[in-house]
């Protein structure tokens, strides 16, 4: 009886033209088909996207061991950073507080066996805004991403995160007879101090407003799952803040006030980091979360790699398709905080 009924209904759906469920409603789509309005696309490509201090520009990687490329977001005009000279891919590129430009990239790159590249080999540089030279390498190692400050040159970072003797590391960058160089290099942590110690870890930002806490990724499980941590850079304390044993919290952007900072989920699908849309989370140790994108909701697609204007008025992110490796990218979007609150607010009234 019940499975008659149900072929009633799927029948009288397809005559009427609707769809019954969300997920068949959307079967076939892509999530920028039906943007909401306060989502635009800026790139057509492009992964792992910055904020410049200004606000009217993004920095993003073209692929993963690829160039870095600049969007002005007045003009839309792209540009391309790191195509006058030879290298063999960056991994990472990110704005620091005097507008050069921090790079992490390995000096050598097998095509057959890419992951230690940006695992295990990638090296710190500094790429000077005016584009004059070459960037200058920095003698340093680096696993996955380091930590930027938003208001001066210090930098934080990862060696070994996946190893049972992984580290983080805080300088500054200083400047000699024009040539860049690392001073006052601090060991913050060391794996075998944590609680976490069967987890990898990763530097993910300085939070602010004052940056006498670095955010950091507690990743276990092969990468099923992951917990949002903050260590106290001068006592060594560490906080979980996302407290969700078994879902993946991966954070990401950091919202200027310190008191949010975003995270790629999978609370609505329980499935790792292969299937996750970005959330909101608040540091104040309560692990509630708000979901912000739901390109999840289309079979194949997730999102990912969101970061903060540094006005906390918009968020830059990625999409890209299920099976993707992490942290790739098909193209750049813009979400406009602003405009997604006023109209939160207008649908609550």
């Amino acid at each position: 009886m019940w499975r008659k009924k149900g072929v009633l209904l799927i029948l009288a759906g397809l005559l009427l033209g609707t769809c019954l469920g969300e997920s068949e409603c959307k079967k076939g789509k892509s999530p920028l088909d039906e943007l909401p309005p306060y989502i635009r696309q800026v790139t057509h490509f492009g992964q792992r996207a910055d904020w410049s201090h200004g606000g009217g520009r993004i920095l993003f990687l073209e692929k993963t061991f690829g160039d870095v490329y600049e969007v002005n977001l007045d003009t839309n005009i792209i540009r391309l950073l790191t195509g006058r000279y030879y290298h063999e891919g960056y991994v990472r590129a990110l704005y620091l507080a005097n507008g050069d430009i921090l790079l992490a990239g390995a000096r050598k790159f097998d095509a057959e066996d890419p992951v230690p590249s940006r695992k295990k080999y990638a090296e710190l540089w500094v790429l000077k805004k005016n584009l004059s030279e070459p960037p200058t390498p920095l003698g340093e190692y680096c696993y996955e991403g380091p930590a930027v400050s938003r208001k001066n040159m210090r930098i934080a970072w990862t060696i070994g995160g996946t190893t049972p003797d992984a580290e983080f590391y805080t300088a500054d960058i200083v400047y000699e007879n024009g040539k860049p160089k690392l001073a006052n290099k601090k060991r913050i942590l060391e794996k075998g101090d944590l609680s976490i110690m069967k987890y990898d870890i990763e530097t993910q930002n300085f939070r602010p407003p004052d940056e006498k806490e670095l955010i950091f990724s507690a990743y276990g499980d092969e990468y099923k799952v992951c917990e949002v941590a903050g260590l106290d850079i001068e006592t060594g304390k560490v906080v979980n803040y996302s407290k969700a044993p078994g879902r993946y919290d991966e954070p990401e952007g950091i919202f200027p006030d310190g008191k949010y900072t975003l995270v790629e989920c999978d609370k609505h699908s329980d499935k790792g980091a292969g299937d996750i849309d970005i959330y909101k989370l608040v540091l104040d140790g309560s692990g509630k979360t708000e979901r912000l994108t739901f390109f999840g909701d289309y079979p194949g697609y997730k999102s990912s790699n969101p970061v903060v204007s540094d006005d906390g008025r918009y968020m830059a992110f990625q999409y890209a398709k299920r099976g993707d490796w992490a942290g790739v990218g098909r193209g750049i979007l813009i979400f406009d905080l602003e405009m997604y609150e006023k109209m939160k607010r207008s649908r609550n009234k």
